[in-house]
C-alpha cells in the first residue's frame, strides 16, 4: 500500500489559485479542488471550514501572487521608475492573469469573499500605491499630501484602464496600455513638478 501524501494549507490554496487563474472564481469549489490535488474533499473541509474562509486566504494568497515581489522589483530605483514598474505589473497582471486580476481588484470582496477588506473605511481614505507614493515624496522633497494626490489620480486612471481593457477583452496591446499609463502619469506629475528622466 503506497503512501498518502498530506494535503497542506499551501497545497490546498495553490490548487485554489491554478482553477481561479485558469477558470475564475466560479470554478473554485471544494471538489473542483479536490479533483486537482487527487484527494477527497476532507482535507479542504479540514483545513478551511468553509468555502467562505477558503475564499477569504484565496483572496490574500492570490494578491500575494499578483503583487508579492513587487517591493522587490522596486528596490534601488529612482522614484519615478519604481512607480512605473508598479503601473507596469498592475496593467500586465490584467492582461496576463485576467481572472486573478478581476477577483483581487474588480470584484466586490463583500460578494465574493464575505467581507470588506477596507472594513468601514471608504477606499479612498486610504493612501494609493503607497511605497511609491513615499519615494516621490522623499526623493522630489514635496509634501505626502501633495504626491499623494497625484499618484491617486494615476492609481485610478491605471484601474480604470485595465477594467477597461478587461471588458474590452484585451483587444488594446499591453505594451500600449503601459505606454499610456506612462504617459498619463508623466502629465499629471508635471502638474507637481516633477520630471521624468
Amino acid at each position: 500500500m503506497g503512501r498518502k501524501t498530506k494535503i497542506t494549507r499551501e497545497m490546498i490554496l495553490q490548487a485554489a489559485y491554478e482553477l481561479l487563474d485558469e477558470s475564475g472564481i466560479g470554478a473554485v469549489g471544494i471538489k473542483s479542488i479536490a479533483a486537482k490535488l487527487g484527494c477527497s474533499t476532507q482535507p479542504i473541509s479540514w483545513h478551511f471550514g468553509s468555502m467562505t474562509e477558503l475564499k477569504k486566504e484565496l483572496f490574500y494568497f492570490a494578491a500575494g501572487q499578483l503583487y508579492g515581489s513587487l517591493q522587490e522589483e522596486m528596490n534601488g530605483k529612482n522614484a519615478i521608475d519604481a512607480f512605473y514598474i508598479s503601473g507596469v505589473r498592475y496593467i500586465s497582471n490584467a492582461c496576463d492573469h485576467p481572472n486573478v486580476f478581476r477577483f483581487v481588484n474588480v470584484d466586490d470582496p463583500v460578494n465574493t469573499i464575505g467581507e470588506s477588506i477596507y472594513g468601514n473605511e471608504s477606499i479612498f481614505s486610504y493612501q494609493f500605491d503607497e511605497e511609491s507614493a513615499k519615494l516621490l515624496a522623499k526623493e522630489y522633497d514635496i509634501s505626502p499630501e501633495i504626491i499623494g494626490k497625484a499618484v491617486q489620480d494615476i492609481v485610478i486612471y491605471t484601474h480604470g484602464l485595465a477594467v477597461m481593457m478587461m471588458f474590452d477583452n484585451y483587444k488594446l496591446p499591453k505594451e500600449e496600455a503601459c505606454k499610456m499609463v506612462y504617459d498619463m502619469g508623466t502629465r499629471i506629475l508635471s502638474t507637481i513638478r516633477i520630471t521624468a528622466p
